[in-house]
This record gives C-alpha cells, sequence and structure tokens, in this order.
C-alpha cells in the first residue's frame, strides 16, 4: 500500500510533542509492515524555519518526508509548493491521511485527493472539541467549520479518533459526518525499565507534569492538589511556547510552595526516560485531551497515573488498574497523591500493572496493524 500522511509540522525530536511524535512512531510502523509511506509537510518551526533541504525528500527511519515552504499566512502553514505537489502526482498514492483540522494543508490535500479521486482520512488530533474552539479563536473556527471543515470531514473515505472521549466530542458538533468515526488509540515505545539512569528503592517524592506547557493543561489546579500534599514536589518538564511560566511561578508563590516547584525545560529520549522512571507519579489535569501520550509513557517506564476524565486515555489507566482518574478538584486529586506518597509500594504495584498492560495492548506494530485493517476496509469499500 502507498500512503501518503500529510501532517503540518513534522519534527518528531521536539517542540511539538505528542501527535508529530505518534504521527511518526505510526509511519515508521507501518513502513516495517511493508508499506511505503510518505509525509507532506512544512519547514515551519515555531516562530522560526527548521534547517531542512526543501529539494529532496529527507530518510526518517523509513519513511520519507518532503519538507516544502511556508509562505504567508504563515499562521495556517500555507504553501503554494506542497499544493503543487499534491497536484502533480505522477505515482499517485492508494490513500491519503490527513492530520489536523483548521490548518491549510489538510484542506489542500482534501482537495487534491478528491480531485484524484483517491480515498483520504482525516485526524482531527483533538481540535474538534467544542470547548476548545471556544476558548480560542472561537468566530475565525466556527467560520472555518462552516466554509471549509465541514466539507473536509463530509468527504472523508474515513474519521480517526484516538479515543471514546474525542468520538463523543466530534460527534457532538453535529458535522455531518459520512463516515463514522473509528477509534485506535495512539501507541508507545517501550524503555527497557532500569536504563534510564535506575530506579531508585523508593520514587523520588516528586510529581511530574510532562508535554507542552499550555493553557489547556490546566497547571494551575495541579499545583493547588501539590501543596495539599507537605514534602511532595512537582517537576514541569515541556517546551513553554505560550510564556506561562511568569505566571505558574507566581501561582506557586501564592500557595506557598514555590520551593517544591521544578521546571527542567524540554526533555526527550534518556532524560525523559529518567524523570519518568524516578517519579512517584505522572499527573496530567487537562481540560481537554483526545489521547495523552505522556499516560502511555508513564505505564510504559512502569510508573503510575493520575488524571481527570477529559484525557483521552483514563480509559486505559482505569482498565489497567495503573493509576486513578478523579474529577478536577484539587482535594480528590491530593488525596490520591498523599495515598501514593505516603505508601510508595502501592504506587509501585500500579506502575507495573500499567507496565504489563502497554506490553500487552499498545506496542507500535500492533497499533500500526490495526491502521493498516481500516486503510484496507476504507480502500475496498472505496472501490466498490
Amino acid at each position: 500500500m502507498r500512503i501518503l500522511h500529510v501532517v503540518p509540522s513534522y519534527l518528531p525530536a521536539v517542540r511539538y510533542g505528542g501527535p508529530i511524535v505518534s504521527v511518526h512512531a505510526l509511519c515508521a510502523a507501518l513502513v516495517k509492515r511493508g508499506h511505503e509511506v510518505e509525509v507532506f509537510t512544512t519547514n515551519v518551526d515555531g516562530p522560526s524555519v527548521s534547517d531542512v533541504p526543501l529539494d529532496r525528500p529527507v530518510m526518517m527511519d523509513g519513511v520519507q518526508v518532503h519538507y516544502f515552504p511556508a509562505s504567508t499566512p504563515r499562521r495556517l502553514y500555507y504553501s503554494p509548493a506542497m499544493a503543487k505537489a499534491l497536484a502533480n502526482q505522477s505515482h499517485p498514492f492508494d490513500l491519503v491521511h490527513l492530520h489536523s483540522v483548521f490548518l491549510w494543508p489538510t484542506w489542500a490535500a482534501a482537495r487534491a485527493a478528491k480531485k484524484q479521486n483517491t480515498p483520504y482520512v482525516i485526524s482531527p488530533r483533538g481540535m474538534l472539541v467544542k470547548e476548545l474552539i471556544h476558548a480560542r479563536s472561537r468566530w475565525l473556527k466556527t467560520a472555518w467549520i462552516a466554509l471549509i471543515e465541514k466539507n473536509n470531514l463530509r468527504d472523508a473515505a474515513g474519521i480517526h479518533s484516538t479515543s471514546k472521549i474525542e468520538t463523543e466530542e466530534m460527534l457532538a458538533l453535529n458535522l455531518g459526518l459520512k463516515a463514522q468515526p473509528f477509534e485506535i488509540p495512539n501507541g508507545v515505545a517501550l524503555p527497557k525499565l532500569g536504563d534510564a539512569g535506575g530506579r531508585q528503592d523508593k520514587p523520588a517524592p516528586f510529581v511530574l507534569a510532562l508535554g507542552r506547557i499550555s493553557w489547556k493543561k490546566r497547571l494551575e489546579l495541579t499545583l493547588e492538589a501539590i501543596a495539599k500534599v507537605p514534602g511532595l514536589q512537582l517537576v514541569i518538564a515541556g517546551t513553554d511556547d505560550e510564556g506561562l511560566t511568569p505566571s505558574i511561578k507566581a501561582h506557586a508563590i501564592k500557595l506557598g510552595i514555590e520551593d517544591r516547584l521544578r521546571f527542567v525545560g524540554s526533555v526527550s529520549g534518556i532524560e525523559k526516560d529518567r524523570l519518568l522512571q524516578q517519579s512517584l507519579a505522572l499527573m496530567i489535569t487537562s481540560i481537554s485531551e483526545n489521547f495523552g501520550n505522556v499516560v502511555l509513557e508513564s505505564l510504559a517506564a512502569s510508573r503510575p497515573v493520575l488524571c481527570v476524565p477529559q484525557v483521552g486515555a483514563a480509559d486505559i489507566v482505569a482498565a489497567a488498574d495503573a493509576g486513578a482518574v478523579v474529577l478536577p478538584e484539587a482535594d480528590l486529586l491530593a488525596a490520591v497523591l498523599r495515598r501514593w506518597f505516603e505508601d510508595p509500594a502501592l504506587a509501585e504495584a500500579l506502575g507495573k500493572n500499567g507496565r504489563y498492560w502497554v506490553e500487552l495492548q499498545y506496542s507500535w506494530d500492533n497499533i500500526a496493524e490495526q491502521m493498516e485493517t481500516s486503510y484496507q476496509a476504507i480502500l475496498d469499500s472505496w472501490q466498490q
């Protein structure tokens, strides 16, 4: 099968976090299963551009990545060069998979696929959530849905969601979808336990918040829960493109826990594995997460997860008995943290449950096999 993935940005190691990392892992796993996989993306890297060749594809784990220069309006990842490449396919793809909404590459690729009579799949990646739409650029997004995105979604041969929560949020928008969303979660790479600097006999007394520092992560709630557990520290790891660090520090000072808060910046590879394995637990209190890759990363590191029901992967935490899912209230969150802090053996046991669960079900080869099956079903239906 020859598959094209279209992503606004594609820098799997840094900056953009979960969605891009998971897209690349999926693409690489599909290559290992014998498929020919290419990626069309732009050279946008935050406020600047990445130092990547624009005249030839870059090979990443067997995936051919084509970078195209972005033009104004840059915020939409507009790229005339990508449009030209999408329109002039000498060797058509069997299927196109689009990994965004509200951005120009998805509209351009959907338009090109329809002209070439090629089926396409859209993964909204958690952006079709009413609360998130209303929270930022509400009227612009509402207009975009009405004029562009509704048509893109209506004509898609498949709509991919990563969790039951994402599916429910999407259907609640009444977008007139012809294709019923199919659910396939993200996968996770499994680190060798102990290879990331070694585990201590007792977990270090800190909770980890891992991922981009963003308004939707609701870190003020995390701080309020930590404040209620004397002696417990919080480590925040991730990039801060929104400039929220000063306000988070100010909130910590207000709560009297500034000496229990530590920022370590963006982490990856061994450094990230070390943080996960040495933490008491991962904590995620986001307003909305279509999935939450960090949940699987924590379970893979044999550490429990404390999250709120708005996290798509919360179902996995509950099914695996690998942590706790509680309402977003500081007292409830603190009660769980206090129990684990006072009984680290309990946290250890929950973490082991999680590791067993992800080994069993969430390897990237397993996830790629599920996606391959869905692709084939879409192609079979398309050709009828």
